[in-house]
C-alpha cells in the first residue's frame, strides 16, 4: 500500500486524554471501542514500538502476520486495519500525516543489540525491557495476568525499515518529521502498550530518543469511518 496521507479533524483541546511519554519510557492505557487514539512524533524520527491487546481477553492481541497477509502490505497508513491473532479488526488507521509505519522490524532487546552492534551494548535499555516492565507493574496488565509470553511482534510507528531485494531489513533514517502523527479508531476495547524506543545504535531515532504525545478522543457523533 502506498502512503495515503490524511489530516484529522479532531481538536487536541477536546481530547479526554492528553499525555506526554518521555523518551525511552513505556506507556499503557485502555482505549474503548469507538474512541480515537493519536500518537504524535513531537520532534521527528522517533520510533514508537506499539502493541495492542483485547482489553477483556489478552490472549487476543495484534498480529503482524494477519495484518500483513489480509491486506497484502508491509507498511501501514490511512485505511490500514490492524488485525488480531483471532482474525478480528482491532483498530483502523483513520488519519496519518507520516505515511509509512513498519510492521516487521520488531523491538530492540539486549540480545539483538548485542548481535547487531557489539557485546558491550548488552546492558543498554531496550523496548523489550519497557514491555516487560509494563507487563510486570502496570495494574491493567497485572489484572489480566500478562507476562513475557504475551509479547508478539509489534508495530513500529514512524520507523522506516525498507526490505531489500534479497529479503533483508535495513534500518535507515526515518520519514517522519516534528508534529507528524498517526490516528486510529478502536474497533474493540483495547489495551495500548507502547515503548517509546530508547534505541541509540541505529538511525530510527536519529540517535537521539525524544518524547511523544498521546491523545484519546471520544468519537464525535458525526464522525464516519469507512
Amino acid at each position: 500500500m502506498s502512503a495515503n496521507l490524511l489530516e484529522s479533524r479532531l481538536d487536541p483541546k477536546t481530547a479526554v486524554v492528553d499525555e506526554i511519554c518521555a523518551a525511552g519510557e513505556p506507556w499503557v492505557k485502555q482505549v474503548t471501542q469507538g474512541q480515537v487514539f493519536r500518537i504524535v512524533d513531537l520532534e521527528g524520527n522517533q520510533a514508537v514500538d506499539t502493541l495492542f491487546y483485547n482489553a477483556a481477553h489478552a490472549l487476543e492481541r495484534y498480529s503482524a502476520t494477519d495484518t500483513i497477509r489480509r491486506q497484502n502490505m508491509l507498511y501501514l497508513t490511512t485505511g490500514s486495519r490492524l488485525y488480531s491473532n483471532y482474525g478480528n479488526i482491532m483498530l483502523t488507521i483513520v488519519a496519518d500525516t507520516c505515511g509509512q509505519h513498519d510492521t516487521v522490524g520488531g523491538a530492540c532487546a539486549a540480545e539483538s543489540n548485542t548481535v547487531r552492534y557489539a557485546p558491550e551494548k548488552f546492558p543498554m535499555h531496550s523496548c523489550r525491557d519497557n514491555f516487560l516492565h509494563a507487563l510486570a507493574h502496570e495494574p491493567i496488565c497485572e489484572h489480566l495476568g500478562m507476562s513475557k509470553r504475551d509479547l508478539p511482534s509489534n508495530i513500529n510507528f514512524f520507523m522506516n525499515v525498507p526490505v531489500s531485494e534479497e529479503g533483508g531489513l535495513d534500518f535507515v533514517d526515518g520519514v517522519s518529521a516534528p508534529g507528524k502523527y498517526v490516528e486510529m479508531q478502536a474497533e474493540m476495547d483495547v489495551i495500548v502498550l507502547i515503548s517509546n524506543c530508547p534505541q541509540l545504535n541505529n538511525p530510527c531515532n536519529a540517535y537521539n530518543p525524544t518524547p511523544i504525545r498521546l491523545l484519546v478522543w471520544d468519537a464525535p457523533e458525526d464522525m464516519a469511518f469507512d
